[in-house]
């Protein structure tokens, strides 16, 4: 089975991405833009087709972004309330959602969106196999449903059913998301609980040391990784998302010049490439990894 880019960051600073996260109900409306412009007849359930940042400081998290990774912002006004739609090359690929700073846990938190073909069908498994609904199904006209949950260790994630279909499994380009992993307490026990509910095909992942480590595979690619976090107190579960990078050097560099904070240093990863993990100043975490080659080891000879 072909495999999308992988990575297997130092889980020793991960316990600082998840202690404290909170989670917003809901975003207001708004007229969101189709996920896929022109519409695409493509349907990949299990696949990460978005993510929102939501945080108590938009206007500090858009500067950073926008900098960092060369993102356009545009802003979306409806009852009062601001919603951020970033792209990368012209592309919507991310936005960003304001959130009360009287309820916020923590300022600032991505949750990234799991493209799904029958969101009901998929909110009855959740709550079946023990998640939780953490924002109700909303349908808006050009996006399409979605809803969050959270997982059996109350990690949370989206869900999108698409109006416009779901984005091509092509080459990740920089400043696009590259791939997303799952740390939990039960790693073997996480993985049943997303192939019921989303209908992954899981198996343990054999290039690392760890007997714990698992692929989330869905259309014959693997879409997303589990671990196991470190038998620290204070550790969190969680989902962290990983943008590729053109020089992970340069961007570690702007990140900090940014007012951001190297949570992991860049270091060699699996597929010649190199990873770390930042933190942006309202405190949003995300990864970076860089590739000598392609992000796709499936497109090499």
């Amino acid at each position: 089975m072909p495999k999308p880019p992988f990575f297997r960051p130092a889980t020793l600073l991960v316990i600082a991405l998840f202690c404290g996260a909170g989670l917003p109900g809901s975003a207001r409306a708004a007229a969101f833009p189709p996920l896929n412009q022109p519409a695409s007849t493509e349907r990949h359930p299990g696949k990460f087709v978005w993510a929102d940042l939501f945080t108590t400081d938009p206007v500090a998290a858009t500067k950073f972004y926008t900098g960092l990774f060369g993102w356009t912002a545009s802003t979306i006004a409806q009852n009062g309330q601001a919603y951020t739609v970033f792209s990368n090359g012209g592309r919507a690929m991310a936005g960003l959602a304001p959130r009360s700073t009287s309820t916020a846990k923590r300022p600032s938190r991505w949750i990234a969106y799991l493209a799904v073909t029958d969101l009901p069908a998929v909110l009855q498994r959740a709550t079946k196999a023990g998640g939780q609904i953490r924002a109700e199904a909303r349908t808006f006209p050009k996006r399409g449903t979605q809803a969050i949950i959270a997982d059996n260790e109350g990690s949370p994630v989206g869900l999108l059913q698409s109006t416009s279909g779901d984005s091509a499994d092509d080459e990740p380009l920089p400043g696009d998301w590259n791939w997303f992993e799952l740390f939990v307490k039960q790693p073997h026990v996480a993985t049943i609980y997303y192939d019921q509910v989303i209908g992954y095909e899981s198996a343990p992942d054999f290039r690392t040391e760890r007997k714990d480590d698992f692929l989330l595979s869905s259309g014959g690619l693997a879409r997303a990784g589990v671990a196991p976090l470190p038998d620290r107190e204070d550790a969190k579960p969680g989902w962290l998302g990983v943008v590729r990078v053109a020089s992970i050097d340069e961007a570690v560099a702007r990140a900090v010049k940014l007012g951001g904070e190297v949570l992991v240093a860049p270091h060699a990863a699996a597929f010649e490439s190199r990873f770390a993990i930042i933190a942006d100043p309202t405190g949003g975490t995300v990864g970076l990894v860089e590739y000598v080659d392609n992000a796709n080891p499936a497109n090499r000879p």
